[in-house]
């Protein structure tokens, strides 16, 4: 190959011997992808990015490749590089810096300059590059030094700049189906590159393999090569659910903490929460625990679920959130789970009432929309000089000398006087709260409230 030496070709075809089982059976065309049909079709745009050739310019200069752990961005972005005989250089956004990036594009100009030869340049994680190491890779995609294949987990909206994304064709890869999954397990079990025959796998084993896998391709093909190991190391040729197990140690589920099933998971919590499922609610929360997920992260968003869809239905739930998220930073994991799933089973228990989220969220606005006015003159500062000649203060009744407390005067300004934010629920505790606040709301005179 141009630019390499025979000691180049020897140190990776034995690398390549030495590699886990999952880069061993990556594919090496198109054909062999397993999954992602909507993106393989023939006439696709990546089927015309690999098949166009290096010398076309109808095919994009940039590639995003967004879509879950496992599900073949890696393979795509060395598929499209074998198939088109071009350079490929792998750059991690987790490691590379602005000073990686110059050096890679420094060598795929050499790699045109000196042999005529196109690169593409797959940058994995590239939400994780700040907009200063986004912005240095736009000279070299718009002149078409390198062809980028860029990979993400995260919304690539919200994590890529806009220049770059209006540069790029964006693909989403979807979350491969068990049949996907137990296509490559077929497939490392019988190839010469996989485990080449050398063991077998009962259903069972496959069953829990595919359970394991959770739709991640590359998570299920090392759990198979941990089994075949250990399988190999009790000297027998059988991988069983008994050796599988053995050799994975847990069967948790995982997901990446810093992509987008971090806030999916998350979300799940919350609106089980909300929905009342206690079970669901512990299911997610186990995820999160298991995921390595910060216990604060978690605290902080059972601790605004209180306030959200609980409120004054149960306003012990607040309490109940905020004390386990101070035993979350004084007690430490992994104790401090015990005091999570407290708060997530009294949080889904409890009465629900989301008035308090719908009241501030009204009176905002009604400020956004310039509802607000000048402070009613009885109801400003008095306390210093001047303050009387303006009239502030004066006529202010004050609560605490009226036998019942409540002074029927103006409070709100005039351009919102008589309107209602909090409309309390009869639920749990709120339908005291309802009860109160009609029976204030007639003390101050206030208008009623219009029949919705």
């Amino acid at each position: 190959m141009p630019g390499d030496s025979l000691f180049d070709y020897v140190s990776r075809e034995q690398g390549a011997l030495r590699a886990p089982l999952a880069a061993r059976m990556r594919p090496r065309t198109l054909d062999e992808v397993v999954g992602q049909q909507k993106l393989l079709r023939s006439g696709s745009p990546l089927r015309r990015l690999v098949e166009a050739g290096a010398e076309s310019r109808a095919v994009p200069a940039s590639v995003i490749l967004w879509g879950p752990p496992g599900t073949g961005k890696t393979t795509l972005a060395h598929v499209v590089a074998q198939s088109t005989d071009r350079h490929f250089l792998e750059l991690s956004a987790i490691t590379a810096g602005v000073k990686e990036v110059r050096a890679a594009l420094e060598e795929a100009r050499t790699q045109l300059a000196g042999y005529g030869r196109e690169t593409v340049l797959f940058l994995d994680e590239i939400h994780r590059f700040s907009k200063a190491q986004q912005d240095s890779l736009l000279p070299a995609v718009e002149n078409r030094t390198v062809t980028l294949i860029a990979a993400t987990t995260e919304n690539p909206y919200f994590s890529v700049i806009s220049p770059l994304m209006s540069r790029s064709l964006l693909l989403t890869l979807e979350e491969l189906g068990e049949q996907d999954i137990s296509t490559l397990i077929d497939r490392a079990l019988e190839d010469e590159r996989g485990l080449a025959g050398t063991v077998t796998l009962d259903d069972e084993a496959r069953a829990q393999l595919l359970r394991l896998a959770g739709g991640d391709a590359r998570r299920a093909l090392t759990a198979l090569e941990a089994g075949a190991g250990a399988a190999k190391d009790s000297g027998s040729d059988a991988v069983t659910v008994a050796i599988l197990e053995q050799a994975v140690d847990r069967a948790a589920v995982r997901y990446d903490k810093d992509g987008d099933q971090h806030y999916d998971v998350a979300s799940a919590l919350i609106k089980s929460i909300r929905g009342s499922d206690v079970d669901a609610a512990l299911h997610y929360l186990a995820r999160m625990i298991e995921a390595g997920e910060d216990p604060r992260f978690i605290a902080r968003r059972l601790v605004i679920s209180a306030s959200e869809d609980i409120g004054l239905a149960d306003p012990s739930a607040l309490q109940t959130a905020v004390a386990a998220m101070q035993a979350v930073s004084f007690i430490g994991w992994p104790e401090a789970q015990l005091s999570l799933s407290q708060a997530v089973i009294a949080l889904a228990l409890a009465p629900k009432s989301n008035a308090a989220t719908l009241a501030i969220g009204a009176a905002l606005n009604d400020v956004r929309a310039g509802k607000a006015g000048p402070v009613p003159a009885h109801l400003r500062d008095a306390h210093y000089k001047g303050a009387k000649k303006l009239g502030h203060g004066q006529e202010y009744i004050y609560p605490h000398d009226l036998p019942n407390g409540v002074a029927a005067q103006q409070y709100a300004p005039d351009a919102i006087h008589g309107t209602r934010y909090y409309r309390p629920t009869r639920h749990g505790v709120e339908e005291r709260y309802a009860d109160r606040v009609d029976k204030l709301r007639s003390l101050l005179g206030l208008p009623e409230d219009e029949p919705s």
